[in-house]
């Protein structure tokens, strides 16, 4: 298992890695919508999404990654009313051959922001 932790991505907010390697797959840690300086970006479900995908983005980079290679994604909301708004921002970043994905409703996410995602990637 090799940690990862990206340079452009918000420090984690816990004892936690942003993702770990192993073998030819990366697991990454949930992101949520923090700026780089770790400040929780406060605004519309939209603007938080956005937020988590280029978190996502940074972490994926890390190690020559892009949105392409992820084959797997897990879809945190604190409501499922929010679901439209943030599929429309997911629909940005992943296009063509489309990854698995879950979407679930939660009561609660880290920070109290609205919504969290964490994805597995393929290299």
């Amino acid at each position: 298992m090799e940690p990862i932790n990206a340079k452009n991505a918000p420090a984690a907010v816990g004892p936690y890695s942003h993702a770990v390697k192993i073998n030819d797959l990366l697991y990454c840690s949930g992101q949520i919508p923090l700026n780089k300086d770790g400040e929780v970006v406060n605004g519309s479900v939209t603007e938080q999404a956005e937020q988590v995908m280029k978190n996502i983005g940074a972490v994926l980079e890390e190690v020559g990654l892009d949105y392409s290679n992820v084959i797997k994604t897990m879809i945190f909301i604190t409501d499922m009313n929010d679901f439209q708004d943030v599929n429309e921002v997911y629909g940005k970043y992943f296009t063509g051959k489309l990854p698995a994905r879950s979407c679930v409703e939660v009561s609660r996410l880290p920070k109290d922001v609205n919504v969290e995602i964490e994805v597995i990637a393929a290299f």
